[in-house]
């Protein structure tokens, strides 16, 4: 087996990097892809962290290469520790994203690239001498966040490493357009379609009272940044008063945004509660969803 090299990121590994990137994509979520762009785009900045984004002091990307083929590679964070900077973000160090390939691939030494990476990660960390050290699987695309069940190789590398998981789970839901419930008049009651805080609102009312609301994104897929997303909209809010109409109001909205996809071209509806929160699950598994994948936020290195 050929000696491993870690080293910073280079210009000339973006295809290589990009392919790996999208190997991981693929496992959980399907139909979506990203362009060398994207992927070189998100090493210089998010743009759709308009929060968090501006306190971040200083970016690294490294790999993991063996047989000049890029088996591994990670990016990491560096926050500021000003006051406009979050509580939780001061000082802290983050692995935005770890990619690798999994053990008894056709790279047997992908376990010991894996580790060898990490260990640089974590003297990247010593060397800026951060207060705390977070991770997750950020990659940039839709529904890649937290660290999804379908990576165990990187969860199985992140416990050894230290790093533990000390946020929520959550489910991430998956329906196609044609399987939601078709749109049910109801007497005394009126949709209106207005602009909404995370997309296109569809509201519910009873005269001028409003009884609930779904709002959808259809943005998911910037033209300029990915490659494959197209057909892709999310749900991201849905509220129906349940002392009204409960469950039946919640399938009359999703009917209302199915019609109004099919108008936008989109196919596959997404949507994320949380793992405890059931009866939202239900709610959605019985008007068409399926469950796509379970992801677990926030992990931080606590080695023992």
């Amino acid at each position: 087996m050929s000696a491993l090299t870690v080293r910073p990121f280079r210009r000339d590994d973006r295809d290589q990097l990009t392919d790996l990137i999208n190997a991981h994509i693929a496992a959980v979520v399907p139909g979506v892809s990203v362009s060398v762009n994207t992927v070189l785009s998100d090493l210089e900045r998010r743009p759709g962290e308009f929060i968090t984004g501006p306190w971040v002091a200083e970016r690294v990307t490294l790999v993991a290469e063996q047989r000049r083929y890029v088996v591994a590679a990670a990016h990491l964070l560096r926050y500021r520790h000003g006051d406009e900077v979050g509580e939780n973000f001061r000082d802290a160090g983050e692995i935005g994203w770890f990619v690798c390939r999994p053990p008894a691939s056709l790279w047997p030494g992908s376990e010991a690239a894996a580790d060898q990476l990490m260990a640089a990660c974590l003297a990247q960390f010593a060397r800026w001498n951060v207060r705390v050290r977070y991770a997750d699987g950020a990659v940039p695309a839709p529904v890649v966040y937290g660290l999804p069940r379908n990576w165990p190789h990187i969860r199985a590398l992140y416990e050894r490493s230290g790093f533990r998981h000390v946020g929520d789970t959550e489910v991430i839901l998956l329906a196609r357009v044609a399987d939601l419930p078709a749109p049910e008049p109801r007497p005394g009651t009126t949709t209106e379609r207005t602009l909404g805080e995370c997309g296109t609102r569809f509201t519910a009312y009873a005269g001028t009272r409003a009884l609930g609301f779904i709002e959808i994104d259809t943005s998911l897929a910037r033209p300029e940044r990915h490659a494959r997303a197209a057909g892709l909209a999310d749900i991201g809010n849905l509220h129906a008063d349940p002392a009204r109409y409960g469950e039946g109001l919640a399938q009359r909205l999703l009917g209302e945004a199915a019609g109004w996809l099919r108008l936008c071209g989109v196919d596959r509806l997404l949507a994320y509660e949380q793992s405890g929160d059931k009866a939202a699950i239900d709610l959605l598994l019985g008007a068409g969803f399926r469950e796509l994948t379970r992801t677990d936020r926030r992990w931080e290195h606590r080695p023992d």
